[in-house]
C-alpha cells in the first residue's frame, strides 16, 4: 500500500499508528521520493533485503514490488509490526519484532533503512560491522549527521567516516525536504548509499576504526598526544609518526583513513 498525503491521516487515525517521538518516527509521505530511493538499493531475484524501522511501509510498499528472493522488516514498535501483517501477505516478507541493534543481520546482501537522528551513528556503525554479506546499504538520516560518515577532513571527520571508507565508498544520493515527512522534521534528510568492497579487509577496518576511536577521543590535542596516552609512551609514539613521515603537530582531522592504516600497521 502506498503512503501518501491523501491517506496518511486515515491511516494514524483508523490503525492507531501515530509516530512516536521516543522512536525517532516520521512517515515519508512522497511515493516518489520513496521509489527513488528503493531503487538505489538495485535489488534482485538473489538478494536477502532488510529494512530497518520500516514504520507503517513508505518504502515497504516499492520494496514489495522488486524481484528481492526475500524481505525481512525488523521494528521495534509493536504497532507498526501488527499494522504491516495486515497489509503484507506474501511468503516472501517476513515481519519481525527486535531492536535492529539485537537481531542478527549477517545473512543480508542489500539494507535499507530510515534512522532515527538519536541513534544513527550507532546503527550505521551496527549494520557495517554485522552485516558482512552486505554488498550496499541505502540509508536516510538528517543531513547535518551525514557528514559524520562522508567527510574526510575538518570537525566532522572521525572514526566512522574511515571505518566506512576503509570498507568501500559513500555517496550522497537524494536530499528530501521535511515537507515530504508527517509530521515534519525540523531539517531535511539525506538519503546515502554505502557500497561495500569486494575486496575490503574488515578485520583490518574494524581494527583501525577501534584505534581511530581512541585517537579522536581529544580531537583538538595533536595526533602525537592522542598516541601518547594510547601507548602510554610519549618517545614511542613520537617514533611511530617520524618513522611514518606524520608531522608531530598535525591534529587527527588531518590524517587520511590510509595514515590512520599506516599507524595501526606500525602498532
Amino acid at each position: 500500500m502506498e503512503i501518501n498525503r491523501e491517506n496518511i491521516i486515515e491511516i494514524v487515525s483508523k490503525s492507531g499508528v501515530n509516530p512516536d517521538k521516543d522512536y525517532g518516527q516520521n512517515f515519508l509521505l512522497d511515493t516518489k521520493i520513496a521509489k527513488s530511493i528503493v531503487d538505489l538499493l538495485e535489488i534482485n531475484e538473489k538478494d536477502d533485503v532488510l529494512e530497518v524501522g520500516p514504520g507503517i511501509g513508505s518504502l515497504t510498499h516499492f520494496i514489495s514490488l522488486s524481484k528481492a528472493g526475500k524481505i525481512d522488516l525488523v521494528d521495534i514498535d509493536s504497532r507498526m509490526i501488527n499494522f504491516l501483517k495486515i497489509i503484507y501477505k506474501e511468503p516472501n516478507i517476513n515481519l519481525i519484532l527486535s531492536d535492529i541493534r539485537k537481531y542478527d543481520v549477517s545473512k543480508y546482501t542489500k539494507i535499507i533503512g530510515n534512522l532515527p537522528y538519536n541513534i544513527t551513528t550507532e546503527l550505521v556503525i551496527y549494520l557495517i560491522q554485522n552485516g558482512v554479506s552486505a554488498k550496499s546499504l541505502v540509508l536516510m538520516c538528517q543531513s547535518e549527521a551525514y557528514t559524520r560518515f562522508a567527510d574526510l577532513s575538518g570537525k566532522d571527520y572521525g572514526p566512522a567516516s574511515i571505518y566506512i571508507h576503509l570498507l568501500g565508498d559513500i555517496k550522497r544520493c537524494l536530499t528530501v525536504k521535511p515537507g515530504s515527512f508527517y509530521p515534519s522534521p525540523k531539517c531535511s534528510s539525506t538519503v546515502f548509499k554505502i557500497s561495500i568492497s569486494e575486496n575490503c579487509d574488515r578485520e583490518l577496518a574494524l581494527n583501525v576504526y577501534q584505534l581511530a576511536k581512541k585517537l579522536f577521543l581529544n580531537r583538538r590535542k595533536t595526533i602525537q598526544n592522542n598516541l601518547s596516552q594510547v601507548l602510554n609512551d610519549k618517545e614511542k609514539s613520537a617514533s611511530i609518526l617520524n618513522k611514518l613521515g606524520i608531522p608531530l603537530t598535525k591534529r587527527p582531522e588531518e590524517l587520511s583513513p590510509q595514515t590512520f592504516v599506516d599507524i595501526y600497521k606500525q602498532l
